[in-house]
């Protein structure tokens, strides 16, 4: 983490899946018996690698190998995603530390945004599972953007509605992809390692600024500006 301990951010945006939540086990879940119906390949950590964060409008054509139309998109995506959002309800909390981050953040009046290639349905199921609907209200998914990841868009786009430079951003991701497109946005970046180990992620190209396991792991190694002790308008003091 030394790399941000001086690094105060103005802005900190958030990827959704592997990032905000630990939810990856239910789209394999998902994809397992997408790809079974379909009589196509299993979906192995490697196709991941080059898959994960990437736009459904991406992916399937990878999975098929061949070209498909927009109306064959739609019905896969509406058909996959179906199925993470029954198999996932009831099932998803917060990753580890990320309320704890949320109010440090609300604390240091440091907005947040969200940046995800998950399109709407999941988007809204996903944060609503995890009680953060109303706290994480700044979205921008890939479908509003003309380019996704690992293009810098979606990120840039977010960074453009809270009304900060990118490089004042500090970015969350799960994977390559991702942390691809923070970096490629000019964001300092962190990886959460709830898909890739820490040795995938910083051997990425580019890599993140760091890596940790979840954000109970960058509290404890955050910057100064997370430890200072924090003085509310009446004057006194609590430590954070």
């Amino acid at each position: 983490m030394a790399r941000l301990d001086s690094f105060r951010p103005h802005g900190v945006i958030f990827d959704v899946d592997g990032t905000l939540v630990d939810n990856m086990a239910w789209h394999v879940r998902a994809f397992d018996a997408f790809v079974s119906r379909h009589g196509l390949p299993p979906i192995t950590l490697e196709t991941r690698r080059h898959t994960d964060g990437k736009r459904n409008r991406e992916v399937f054509p990878v999975l098929f190998g061949r070209d498909l139309s927009a109306d064959e998109i739609r019905a896969f995506e509406d058909e996959k995603e179906g199925t993470y959002r029954l198999l996932s309800r009831d099932g998803l909390v917060p990753m580890p530390g990320l309320v704890q981050l949320l109010d440090h953040l609300e604390w240091h009046r440091i907005p947040v945004a969200v940046a995800t290639s998950a399109p709407e349905a999941n988007v809204e199921h996903t944060l609503r599972e995890i009680g953060l609907a109303d706290r994480l209200r700044v979205v921008v998914r890939g479908d509003q953007v003309t380019l996704g990841k690992p293009a810098p868009d979606v990120f840039l786009h977010a960074a453009g509605l809270l009304g900060l430079a990118p490089e004042n951003c500090l970015a969350f991701e799960d994977a390559p992809i991702g942390v691809a497109s923070a970096v490629n946005a000019g964001m300092r970046c962190v990886a959460i390692t709830s898909t890739f180990s820490a040795e995938t992620l910083l051997s990425a190209d580019p890599p993140p600024h760091a890596a940790v396991r979840d954000f109970d792991g960058f509290l404890e190694g955050a910057g100064q500006w997370m430890r200072e002790e924090r003085v509310d308008a009446r004057g006194r003091k609590a430590n954070t």
